[in-house]
């Protein structure tokens, strides 16, 4: 499976890694767990650097329109990391993303996206 996810109830915190081929069942999974786990809310930091979306233009905006439905909740924080030539493949997604009122930070190293989301912590 190319994406991997924790998810941590304590810290409000979902970590998701891509390594590999990226499909739109692969992140139909990934979102199912997101709000069968009820972290939808939560911050979540998101390492791209080793993957690919392998999708057709249909299959995106399919993603997109389903991202695009939680706007109208609370959705946590997002940093996402990408290489440089990978961030516009992945334009219009961003674009969607960026869309709901949360803080969003595109990176391109883990390290500084770590202490950005880190830096967000919510209120116990």
């Amino acid at each position: 499976m190319p994406l991997y996810w924790t998810i941590d109830s304590r810290q409000q915190l979902v970590v998701v890694t891509a390594e590999g081929d990226v499909t739109r069942a692969d992140v139909d999974d990934y979102l199912d767990a997101i709000e069968g786990g009820g972290a939808v809310a939560y911050r979540k930091l998101c390492d791209g650097r080793a993957g690919s979306l392998v999708m057709t233009h249909d299959e995106m905006m399919a993603v997109a329109v389903r991202f695009r439905s939680y706007h109208h909740r609370p959705v946590g924080a997002l940093a996402i990391v990408l290489p440089h030539d990978k961030a516009e493949p992945v334009a219009r997604m961003l674009g969607i993303l960026a869309s709901a009122e949360r803080p969003l930070k595109l990176f391109t190293s883990l390290a500084p996206a770590q202490r950005w989301i880190d830096s967000l912590v919510p209120a116990q």
